[in-house]
């Protein structure tokens, strides 16, 4: 089958660029994702496979097979974009990849559908809103989506940092990422009697001196440092009364986390508050991190070598980027779920504006992805 699968890939290379470059142009953030999910309707209605989209948000879920004769495989793809400042213009903007996803996980079901294979069993194709927000799984999760799903794959797109081009591997292991904000409430007053406010530029200084005295065991990979900070208004001659800042908490293992947020916590309030200002802090977005499933893993390792050869399979990815996937795992333990890491030559780096990667990587994702499948559904 991989001759096939070969040939239909390296047929269709100029369709499945083009594809990439729509989805590139046609940027949507989270939660906005609506011309994007139109578009994915209109590629399942073209591939006849039935699909259902949410009256509550963005996304789209398609069905090929029957769940009766055999296992539910689910092929996940993110579609969000990120809001970001390009050149000068703040714009939405693919820098993390999602729309190399697309591409590879639409065109897979295309290559497999032309092909004429037909699942033992059901495919679940679900392209997800909102991953940027840390909040799309949990929105799948919660209209009954994984419910009896038994494999879950991902892919995603690498820095040239983890993997160069024609490389790939089995797994990807995220660690967890928690996104913090706090708001700091004082007092105004003339900056001839700061006695008399309470100055929250002075408790931002304590927290931030705080967050950054915060240790944990240094054999365990961690890191927090604060990322945002605003006070004060365009009068310098008066003690700000108000202020917000933005923490990024990451850690590899989930227990981890756990302890290093507790740590923060304490820091934030007690150092911000000590000029007596009232401190407030809240999770804006969390992704814990990944559980191997290393059946699953043996099982990619296997189709990657068969797609690229023996030279071309690494060893799993352990990065401190964050990706809601892993929240699928999280509800429902026994689904067997991995994330592809797939080399491209990616440059700067992701959610760089300038992003950029070699867009050859588009034809090994799908072939990889198309020989997994097949193996997933094998007796």
């Amino acid at each position: 089958m991989i001759e096939q699968i070969n040939n239909w890939v390296d047929e269709n290379k100029e369709l499945i660029k083009s594809t990439y470059h729509h989805f590139h142009c046609n940027a949507e953030i989270s939660w906005k994702e609506k011309e994007t999910t139109d578009y994915l309707c209109k590629q399942f209605e073209y591939l006849k496979i039935p699909f259902e989209r949410f009256e509550e948000h963005t996304g789209v879920v398609g069905y090929w097979g029957n769940e009766k004769l055999g296992p539910t495989i689910g092929i996940r793809a993110d579609i969000d974009a990120l809001w970001q400042l390009v050149d000068g213009e703040w714009k939405a903007n693919h820098s993390c990849g999602h729309d190399a996803h697309m591409t590879m996980v639409l065109h897979t079901i295309s290559c497999l559908k032309k092909l004429g294979f037909q699942p033992r069993g059901l495919i679940k194709i679900i392209f997800q809103p909102a991953e940027e927000s840390g909040l799309g799984a949990k929105a799948l999760i919660d209209r009954g989506v994984m419910d009896d799903v038994d494999c879950l794959l991902g892919i995603h797109v690498r820095p040239i940092q983890e993997l160069k081009f024609g490389q790939a591997s089995p797994a990807i292991y995220h660690g967890a990422t928690t996104l913090l904000k706090g708001k700091i409430h004082g007092i105004q007053a003339h900056g001839s009697r700061p006695n008399l406010g309470i100055n929250a530029v002075d408790s931002l200084g304590a927290i931030i001196q705080a967050v950054n005295s915060v240790k944990t065991d240094p054999t365990l990979s961690s890191s927090v440092k604060i990322t945002m900070v605003q006070a004060g208004g365009n009068n310098i001659n008066i003690i700000p009364d108000y202020a917000e800042f933005g923490i990024d908490v990451r850690a590899q293992q989930n227990y981890v986390m756990e302890d290093l947020l507790k740590k923060v916590e304490n820091a934030v309030l007690s150092s911000g508050s000590a000029n007596g200002a009232i401190v407030e802090i809240e999770t804006l977005a969390s992704m814990i991190a990944a559980e191997p499933s290393s059946q699953l893993e043996e099982l990619v390792g296997e189709a990657i070598i068969e797609a690229l050869g023996n030279d071309a399979i690494a060893a799993p990815v352990i990065t401190p980027g964050g990706e809601d996937f892993h929240f699928y795992k999280k509800y429902f333990p026994h689904i067997k779920a991995t994330m592809i890491g797939l080399g491209t030559d990616l440059q700067p780096g992701l959610h760089h504006p300038h992003m950029n990667f070699n867009l050859d990587a588009l034809q090994i994702g799908v072939k990889i992805l198309a020989m997994t499948t097949i193996k997933l559904f094998k007796p």
